[in-house]
């Protein structure tokens, strides 16, 4: 039962499940981020909400046009270290694990092919041995 379980989770598939979640997460927080300080105040320009930030005015004096490139960074950055550590912490050792696991349980095997023509070379260096006379 627990071998079944191990293959299950080295399989590889459920970590690249995993690993595209939290990729995933960390995307729509930067396409969130993105809605919310950049084309929201574009669409605000008419008249909104007030953010404050790193960033400018579309229309000046209105603060509900401000654009916040200070979010939108930071969207950004934390998008690039989330995939990061995800990257570091979980893709690159289980991809060693991973190695180690092939290269240990892969045990040298001779083709069919090759084992049939040894098979005929023996037969026929036997065929080609005189006979041992009569004793």
């Amino acid at each position: 039962m627990l071998k079944g379980f191990k293959e299950f989770l080295f399989r590889g598939n459920i970590i690249d499940l995993a690993v595209a979640v939290v990729i995933g997460t960390a995307f729509v927080a930067l396409v969130a981020a993105f809605s919310a300080y950049i084309i929201d105040p574009i669409i605000a320009s008419i008249g909104g909400a007030d953010p404050l930030g790193l960033g400018f005015e579309i229309r000046p004096g209105n603060p509900s046009t401000f654009v916040d490139i200070g979010a939108l960074l930071t969207a950004c950055i934390t998008f690039a270290i989330t995939a990061a550590v995800v990257y570091f912490v979980v893709v690159v050792p289980l991809k060693k694990v991973t190695e180690r696991m092939s290269m240990t349980s892969e045990t040298p095997t001779t083709p069919p092919d090759l084992m049939l023509l040894t098979e005929i070379r023996d037969l026929l260096a036997a065929q080609q041995r005189p006979a041992p006379p009569p004793g």
